[in-house]
């Protein structure tokens, strides 16, 4: 089994500011931790290096696995994966409510593969934002409450 550089971790953790890189849930609030996911997957010639690594809630990483594109719901035509290093997360992803709306072909493949609008994941981020958390992009971090 192969282990992953620490300081890489800790570089690729920091610069997502603890949250999923894809659905913005804040790893503090996580029962579990975070993954580093591969982007494009190391069976697809992907490298173990910052530029090809996203934090990821352990769903959305499961879910993705090592698919770079998926069926658009709308257009039923392919369509690529959101690239957390190429890709600017306001112009695919918008909030309404708890619930993350797709503003591109992106967005929706996206939301669909990695099931980020499942019921569960819509009852914990309706919750947490009742709390006062926050999941929008860049968005400060609580200081007070649950850890």
């Amino acid at each position: 089994m192969w282990r992953m550089d620490r300081t890489l971790k800790a570089r690729v953790r920091r610069r997502a500011r603890f949250r999923c890189e894809y659905c913005l849930f804040p790893e503090r609030f996580s029962e579990l931790r975070f993954q580093l996911d591969h982007i494009i997957a190391k069976q697809h010639g992907g490298q173990t290096k910052a530029t090809n690594l996203a934090l990821a809630r352990f769903r959305c990483n499961s879910h993705k696995g090592t698919n770079l594109s998926g069926v658009d719901p709308q257009s039923a035509t392919v369509v690529r994966l959101f690239h957390p290093r190429q890709d600017i997360w306001k112009e695919h992803f918008a909030w309404n409510g708890a619930i993350l709306a797709s503003l591109t072909s992106i967005g929706r493949v996206t939301i669909a593969v990695l099931r980020i609008n499942r019921p569960d994941a819509v009852l914990a981020r309706t919750s947490l934002a009742e709390e006062g958390v926050s999941f929008a992009p860049g968005a400060p971090k609580r200081t007070s409450g649950r850890s």
